[in-house]
């Protein structure tokens, strides 16, 4: 169990590893290639807009014909486009494979969740999630150091490299894997996708998936501009960068082990609306925050990544227990609709903002109140019991 755990943890850090090794690079990117920041984002939220693509399909097609075989060939994907990547000579070509990378990258996200729903069950599963989103946290945290540490002494493709270096190994482990999915379907995948429009009427499922995603909006609009803010606004040089940036995912690495500690004694409620209320808190923070050092953002972020860390693992859980079969479908349509939310929060920052902070401030309020409202309503009105 060791040994599954340890894959699913490295399946599902597939989007923080091709994003935040990756982010030191990409004011580098900017003075190589003479483009604007909101052109070199592309490479981030195109590669998001693929990945949410691709993941309403990987979900069927693994209830259909078993974990497996999809998963194996999202990595092979995945590997190819990488070293593509590497390759690439100017920012077309970079956006054009970084959309090949994101259709690889959606079937471990979301395949992952599912083999999770095959093998555990309950406040077991939900202890388990909370332990992946420890160990999924480790990814953020250290993969911008080691892409600071590697663009130090190597030119920007060696990122890539080392990205289909890592998705070799998880490619090794799936190979070794037996099938964990005894539920196969004879369906056709036509059919299977139409389990989507079964997912749009439980009411409960989505407004969690909404709920959840949107409270990840401010975590995801950080990531896309926080480059910009530490190294070209505070003038940190990319190794300095990654240590903030590690500090930042240490904090939601930290919220997840903290639930994963008292998920057995406190209710999942009463985590998620722990979480939910930290995060409008730190966007009042962040923008009450003195603007002259990094340190005006980064303790607010640490607050918000914090409370998000706390709340999305219970979370995750309380959606998957609304549906009863095709987890494949349910997964991906809850990694689909944070990444969808995502995608739009890191467009959004890459405008040409004054202030960044300020945008990030905002988001953080306001999209924390409308979660913690949404979460006390779905409360009320459904009855919900964590």
């Amino acid at each position: 169990m060791k040994k599954t755990f340890f894959l699913l943890a490295l399946l599902a850090a597939f989007p923080p590893l091709s994003t935040d090794m990756y982010l030191a690079a990409i004011p580098i990117l900017q003075k190589q290639w003479q483009q604007p920041l909101a052109s070199v984002n592309l490479t981030l939220i195109f590669f998001f807009i693929s990945y949410c693509f691709f993941l309403l399909i990987y979900g069927p097609v693994s209830d259909r014909y078993g974990r497996r075989p999809p998963l194996i060939t999202g990595i092979v994907i995945f590997i190819l486009a990488s070293l593509m990547c590497a390759f690439s000579k100017g920012l077309t070509e970079l956006i054009v494979f970084r959309i090949v990378q994101g259709a690889g990258a959606a079937g471990a996200s979301a395949i992952s969740l599912a083999i999770c729903k095959d093998i555990y069950e309950g406040r077991e599963r939900e202890k388990v999630l909370a332990h992946l989103a420890v160990a999924i946290g480790l990814a953020p945290m250290l993969a911008p150091v080691f892409g600071g540490w590697l663009l130090s002494f190597f030119p920007w493709p060696s990122l890539f490299f080392s990205q289909a270096a890592l998705a070799g190994l998880a490619l090794a482990g799936v190979w070794k894997m037996k099938e964990p999915y005894r539920d196969v379907s004879d369906a056709t995948v036509w059919r299977q996708l139409a389990n989507y429009i079964h997912l749009l009427g439980n009411g409960r499922f989505l407004i969690l998936a909404v709920i959840t995603s949107i409270s990840m909006l401010p975590l995801f609009a950080f990531i896309a501009g926080c480059s910009d803010i530490y190294i070209n606004k505070f003038s940190l040089s990319e190794q300095v960068f990654g240590l903030f940036f590690g500090a930042n995912a240490l904090a939601y690495m930290t919220g997840s082990f903290v639930c994963s500690r008292l998920v057995r004694r406190v209710p999942s409620r009463h985590l998620m609306s722990a979480g939910f209320t930290g995060i409008p808190l730190a966007g009042m923070i962040l923008l009450l925050s003195a603007r002259h050092t990094p340190w005006g953002l980064a303790l607010p972020m640490f607050i918000m990544s914090f409370s998000i860390g706390l709340c999305r693992p219970p979370g995750t859980n309380l959606a998957l227990e609304q549906v009863q079969r095709s987890a494949g479908a349910a997964a991906s349509f809850l990694v689909f609709t944070l990444f969808v939310f995502g995608a739009t929060a890191m467009w959004l920052i890459s405008w040409d903002w004054s202030d960044k902070m300020d945008i990030l401030g905002w988001m953080g309020l306001s999209c924390g109140a409308l979660t913690l409202g949404g979460w006390f309503a779905l409360q009320r009105v459904l009855k919900l019991e964590g």
